[in-house]
């Protein structure tokens, strides 16, 4: 029964693992919910956080696909001026670089997929969020626009009732 319940685990494990689900010494991946207000409307996403230096190394690479409505948050802490790139990224994205109260600076629409190029903005900023390529031009999404999550300096989303 022993061995039973060990080759269980195990198989779990090596079924995990590969996904991106488990990785070895990381916990689990926190999803978050986060918002962004263009001049018409309010945008909800689903997002992962890589907010440790193993997490935004990792970022997306390895993934075959990112659906609409879901996208990953990377964390910097300090604002500072980032560059990112799309090394084993095989995906095509749109990358939003955030300042620290929430403000959208630049926007890198349609990235290519696997290219060493580094994409970045000089003026620092706290956060870059990674949604799948078209995103930005489909609803509208523009340097400017606010986006709403705990890690910048607007804790009242649009829509959400006061104290």
């Amino acid at each position: 029964m022993k061995n039973h319940a060990l080759t269980i685990i195990l198989c779990a494990f090596l079924v995990l693992l590969p996904t991106g689900l488990l990785r070895a010494g990381e916990a689990l991946t926190k999803i978050e919910p986060l918002t962004i207000a263009t001049d018409g409307d309010a945008i909800m996403f689903t997002v992962e956080i890589a907010d440790t230096d193993t997490t935004r190394e990792r970022g997306l690479m390895f993934r075959q696909r990112l659906p609409e409505g879901h996208g990953m948050l990377f964390d910097f802490g300090d604002p500072r001026p980032v560059s990112m790139w799309m090394k084993n990224t095989y995906i095509p994205l749109d990358m939003l670089f955030i300042r620290a109260d929430g403000t959208i600076a630049y926007i890198a629409e349609n990235t290519v997929p696997k290219s060493l190029d580094t994409i970045g903005i000089t003026e620092p900023v706290k956060a870059v969020l990674e949604l799948p390529a078209g995103t930005a031009r489909k609803k509208d999404i523009h340097s400017g626009n606010v986006v709403y999550h705990r890690i910048f300096d607007n804790a009242e989303e649009p829509g959400a009732p006061s104290p």
